[in-house]
Protein backbone atom coordinates (compact mmCIF):
# COMPACT_ATOMS: atom_id res chain seq x y z
CA UNK A 1 0.00 0.00 0.00
CA UNK A 2 1.03 3.61 -0.94
CA UNK A 3 1.98 5.74 1.85
CA UNK A 4 0.60 8.89 1.00
CA UNK A 5 2.87 11.07 3.21
CA UNK A 6 5.42 10.26 1.97
CA UNK A 7 4.29 10.17 -1.47
CA UNK A 8 3.19 13.61 -0.94
CA UNK A 9 6.33 14.56 0.25
CA UNK A 10 8.03 13.06 -2.84
CA UNK A 11 6.14 14.99 -5.21
CA UNK A 12 6.39 18.20 -3.70
CA UNK A 13 10.47 17.74 -3.34
CA UNK A 14 10.21 17.91 -7.26
CA UNK A 15 8.31 21.10 -7.49
CA UNK A 16 10.08 24.32 -8.86
CA UNK A 17 8.44 26.73 -6.09
CA UNK A 18 6.85 29.95 -6.89
CA UNK A 19 7.73 33.62 -7.66
CA UNK A 20 9.82 34.83 -5.04
CA UNK A 21 7.23 37.20 -3.19
CA UNK A 22 4.66 34.40 -3.06
CA UNK A 23 7.45 31.93 -1.40
CA UNK A 24 7.96 34.50 0.73
CA UNK A 25 4.04 35.19 1.61
CA UNK A 26 3.95 31.34 2.36
CA UNK A 27 6.86 31.63 4.82
CA UNK A 28 4.88 34.70 6.76
CA UNK A 29 1.69 32.98 6.40
CA UNK A 30 2.73 29.58 8.33
CA UNK A 31 4.93 31.54 10.70
CA UNK A 32 1.76 33.60 11.34
CA UNK A 33 -0.12 30.41 11.76
CA UNK A 34 -2.34 31.69 8.39
CA UNK A 35 -3.79 28.60 6.78
CA UNK A 36 -2.97 28.77 2.96
CA UNK A 37 -3.28 26.30 0.24
CA UNK A 38 -0.71 23.00 0.37
CA UNK A 39 1.93 22.93 -2.10
CA UNK A 40 0.33 20.18 -4.10
CA UNK A 41 -2.88 22.32 -4.21
CA UNK A 42 -0.79 24.75 -5.28
CA UNK A 43 0.51 23.06 -8.47
CA UNK A 44 -2.87 21.87 -9.44
CA UNK A 45 -4.22 25.35 -9.04
CA UNK A 46 -1.27 26.80 -11.19
CA UNK A 47 -2.05 23.98 -14.05
CA UNK A 48 -5.87 24.48 -14.53
CA UNK A 49 -4.89 28.28 -14.79
CA UNK A 50 -2.56 27.07 -17.34
CA UNK A 51 -4.64 24.24 -19.12
CA UNK A 52 -8.39 26.36 -18.39
CA UNK A 53 -6.84 29.69 -18.94
CA UNK A 54 -9.59 31.14 -17.05
CA UNK A 55 -10.50 35.03 -17.59
CA UNK A 56 -13.59 35.76 -14.79
CA UNK A 57 -12.27 34.06 -11.56
CA UNK A 58 -14.11 34.14 -7.78
CA UNK A 59 -12.87 33.18 -4.71
CA UNK A 60 -14.82 32.68 -1.80
CA UNK A 61 -12.34 32.89 0.83
CA UNK A 62 -9.60 35.32 0.57
CA UNK A 63 -7.36 34.82 3.94
CA UNK A 64 -4.74 36.94 3.74
CA UNK A 65 -4.55 37.12 -0.07
CA UNK A 66 -2.03 34.46 -1.32
CA UNK A 67 -4.54 31.86 -3.38
CA UNK A 68 -5.59 35.05 -5.27
CA UNK A 69 -2.29 36.47 -5.96
CA UNK A 70 -1.40 32.64 -6.77
CA UNK A 71 -4.10 32.66 -9.67
CA UNK A 72 -3.15 36.11 -10.56
CA UNK A 73 0.62 35.49 -11.30
CA UNK A 74 0.19 32.23 -13.08
CA UNK A 75 -3.69 33.26 -15.48
CA UNK A 76 -3.21 35.42 -18.43
CA UNK A 77 -2.90 39.17 -18.73
CA UNK A 78 -6.55 40.27 -18.80
CA UNK A 79 -7.60 37.42 -16.58
CA UNK A 80 -9.79 39.27 -13.37
CA UNK A 81 -10.13 37.53 -9.68
CA UNK A 82 -12.98 38.73 -7.40
CA UNK A 83 -12.24 37.17 -3.73
CA UNK A 84 -14.47 37.49 -1.19
CA UNK A 85 -13.37 37.43 3.03
CA UNK A 86 -15.11 38.37 5.97
CA UNK A 87 -12.74 38.28 8.91
CA UNK A 88 -11.96 41.22 10.01
CA UNK A 89 -8.68 40.65 11.35
CA UNK A 90 -6.77 39.19 7.90
CA UNK A 91 -8.97 41.75 5.69
CA UNK A 92 -6.17 44.89 6.52
CA UNK A 93 -3.19 42.21 5.30
CA UNK A 94 -4.96 41.16 2.76
CA UNK A 95 -5.57 44.19 0.73
CA UNK A 96 -1.70 45.14 1.74
CA UNK A 97 -0.52 42.51 -0.53
CA UNK A 98 -2.64 42.92 -3.15
CA UNK A 99 -1.17 46.29 -3.00
CA UNK A 100 2.03 45.60 -2.78
CA UNK A 101 1.86 42.15 -5.18
CA UNK A 102 -1.04 42.58 -7.54
CA UNK A 103 1.13 44.60 -10.02
CA UNK A 104 -1.51 44.21 -12.74
CA UNK A 105 -4.47 44.84 -10.93
CA UNK A 106 -6.27 41.88 -11.19
CA UNK A 107 -8.13 41.23 -7.95
CA UNK A 108 -10.79 43.21 -5.95
CA UNK A 109 -11.62 42.43 -2.59
CA UNK A 110 -15.25 42.46 -1.82
CA UNK A 111 -15.42 42.72 2.40
CA UNK A 112 -18.33 40.74 4.09
CA UNK A 113 -20.42 37.35 4.41
CA UNK A 114 -20.06 35.28 1.63
CA UNK A 115 -23.58 34.30 2.27
CA UNK A 116 -24.96 38.16 1.05
CA UNK A 117 -22.52 38.57 -1.03
CA UNK A 118 -23.07 35.58 -3.78
CA UNK A 119 -26.64 36.86 -3.95
CA UNK A 120 -25.57 39.99 -5.38
CA UNK A 121 -23.17 38.86 -7.89
CA UNK A 122 -24.07 38.17 -11.61
CA UNK A 123 -23.66 35.39 -13.87
CA UNK A 124 -20.19 35.11 -15.74
CA UNK A 125 -17.37 33.29 -13.85
CA UNK A 126 -16.02 30.71 -15.67
CA UNK A 127 -13.62 29.59 -12.34
CA UNK A 128 -14.77 29.38 -9.00
CA UNK A 129 -12.77 28.61 -5.86
CA UNK A 130 -14.09 27.70 -3.11
CA UNK A 131 -12.05 27.63 0.45
CA UNK A 132 -13.86 29.18 2.72
CA UNK A 133 -15.96 28.11 6.17
CA UNK A 134 -16.06 24.30 5.11
CA UNK A 135 -19.76 23.72 6.67
CA UNK A 136 -20.77 26.54 4.48
CA UNK A 137 -19.96 24.81 1.16
CA UNK A 138 -23.66 23.68 0.69
CA UNK A 139 -24.90 26.53 1.69
CA UNK A 140 -22.57 28.82 -1.14
CA UNK A 141 -23.12 25.66 -3.99
CA UNK A 142 -26.87 27.28 -5.42
CA UNK A 143 -25.39 30.81 -5.86
CA UNK A 144 -22.29 29.26 -7.28
CA UNK A 145 -23.91 26.90 -9.99
CA UNK A 146 -25.96 30.17 -10.53
CA UNK A 147 -23.29 32.70 -11.38
CA UNK A 148 -20.79 29.59 -13.27
CA UNK A 149 -20.89 29.77 -16.95
CA UNK A 150 -21.58 26.69 -18.58
CA UNK A 151 -18.59 24.64 -19.37
CA UNK A 152 -16.77 26.75 -15.87
CA UNK A 153 -15.46 24.65 -13.30
CA UNK A 154 -15.90 25.04 -9.51
CA UNK A 155 -12.80 24.00 -7.14
CA UNK A 156 -13.56 22.96 -3.88
CA UNK A 157 -10.65 22.76 -1.31
CA UNK A 158 -10.46 20.76 1.70
CA UNK A 159 -13.23 18.65 1.11
CA UNK A 160 -11.61 15.45 2.59
CA UNK A 161 -10.74 17.01 6.08
CA UNK A 162 -8.05 15.53 6.65
CA UNK A 163 -9.66 11.93 6.52
CA UNK A 164 -12.36 12.50 8.88
CA UNK A 165 -14.76 12.79 6.43
CA UNK A 166 -14.42 9.05 5.85
CA UNK A 167 -15.16 8.58 9.85
CA UNK A 168 -18.41 7.98 11.16
CA UNK A 169 -20.20 10.79 13.11
CA UNK A 170 -19.65 9.20 16.40
CA UNK A 171 -15.85 8.68 15.48
CA UNK A 172 -15.71 12.47 15.28
CA UNK A 173 -15.29 15.34 17.96
CA UNK A 174 -18.94 16.16 18.89
CA UNK A 175 -17.93 20.21 18.34
CA UNK A 176 -17.00 18.72 14.44
CA UNK A 177 -19.90 16.71 13.50
CA UNK A 178 -22.14 19.42 12.30
CA UNK A 179 -19.05 20.43 9.13
CA UNK A 180 -18.45 16.37 9.13
CA UNK A 181 -22.44 16.15 8.02
CA UNK A 182 -22.51 18.92 5.58
CA UNK A 183 -18.97 18.06 3.78
CA UNK A 184 -20.25 15.01 3.17
CA UNK A 185 -24.28 16.04 2.08
CA UNK A 186 -21.70 18.58 -0.08
CA UNK A 187 -19.53 16.24 -1.77
CA UNK A 188 -22.97 13.64 -2.04
CA UNK A 189 -24.56 17.05 -4.45
CA UNK A 190 -21.34 17.51 -6.13
CA UNK A 191 -21.53 14.20 -7.48
CA UNK A 192 -25.31 13.06 -8.38
CA UNK A 193 -26.18 16.73 -9.01
CA UNK A 194 -27.33 16.56 -12.92
CA UNK A 195 -25.87 19.86 -13.45
CA UNK A 196 -22.24 19.05 -12.53
CA UNK A 197 -19.63 16.53 -13.70
CA UNK A 198 -17.25 16.05 -10.51
CA UNK A 199 -14.29 14.25 -10.08
CA UNK A 200 -12.81 14.33 -6.03
CA UNK A 201 -9.09 14.57 -5.83
CA UNK A 202 -7.06 13.47 -2.63
CA UNK A 203 -4.72 16.44 -3.91
CA UNK A 204 -3.76 18.41 -0.65
CA UNK A 205 -6.58 17.92 1.97
CA UNK A 206 -9.01 17.06 -1.41
CA UNK A 207 -9.80 19.08 -4.00
CA UNK A 208 -13.13 18.35 -5.48
CA UNK A 209 -13.21 19.46 -9.55
CA UNK A 210 -16.83 19.99 -10.89
CA UNK A 211 -17.53 20.93 -14.82
CA UNK A 212 -20.67 22.89 -15.40
CA UNK A 213 -22.88 20.90 -17.85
Amino acid sequence: MIDQDRMTAFINSLDRGNTPFLDELEREAKAGDVPIIRKDTQALLKFLMAQAKPKNILEVGCAVGFSALLMAEYSDEDTRITTIEKYEKRIPVAKENFKKYDSNNKITLLEGDATEILKTLSQGYDFIFMDAAKAQYINFLPECLRILNKGGLLVSDNVLQDGDVIESRFAVTRRDRTIHARMREYLYELKHNDSLNTVILTVGDGMALSVKL
